[in-house]
């Protein structure tokens, strides 16, 4: 009797451990599956759109390295003071709003650039064609994985060494959401 107990208590550990271990994984296919069926609802509660533009900001925008003068104040550039405050109040830029729209996610997610995606091809009718499909399209790699963030690669089918990142926080004991949104170097380059 007791034996049964404990099995029973260890099976219920172990699967809660790797379920724990494997909800990032769960929450890019469910990132990937949204953006595909055009889930508007499904997918804001797997993004942090605050979160992901402000990444797709900075790489868009300027080079990070370029030398920037210093902030404006209120005594010596009033206007570019006022400016400067109210900057977080414009909108983004058109180009990074591309890449969070619902097609530039599923775009993203199958490993091409917003707009410069292929169709994909129409689901198989019979099981063993679905199974067949979903073992041969292509899998996100592992980057890191940690207990509180963990890291996706997606290549491009054609291009392997044109990685996108997508970074995954956890929000809850299994709820994740994707915080960050990493391009190719060739991508950030083009506004």
């Amino acid at each position: 009797m007791w034996r049964t107990i404990f099995n029973l208590i260890l099976v219920v550990l172990l699967g809660s451990a790797a379920a724990f271990v494997a909800a990032p994984w769960f929450a890019f296919r469910a990132l990937k599956a949204d953006a595909r069926d055009g889930d508007v609802q499904g997918l804001a509660e797997l993004v942090d759109y605050t979160a992901v533009r402000a990444t797709l900001k900075t790489q868009l925008g300027p080079t990070p390295n370029a030398p920037t003068a210093p902030a404006p104040t209120i005594w010596t550039d009033p206007i570019g003071a006022m400016k400067r405050a109210l900057e977080p109040l414009t909108p983004p830029p058109p180009a990074v709003e591309r890449y969070v729209s619902v097609e530039g996610l599923h775009a993203l997610t199958r490993g091409y650039e917003p707009g410069k995606a292929p169709p994909e091809p129409p689901a198989p009718a019979a099981l063993p064609d679905q199974l067949m499909a979903a073992v041969q399209e292509p899998w996100p790699s592992l980057r890191y994985w940690g207990p509180n963030r963990s890291r996706f690669v997606v290549r491009t089918p054609d291009k392997p060494e044109r990685e996108t990142v997508f970074t995954f926080q956890r929000r809850g004991w299994f709820a994740w959401k994707l915080v960050q949104i990493r391009l190719p170097a060739d991508d950030e380059t083009q506004p």
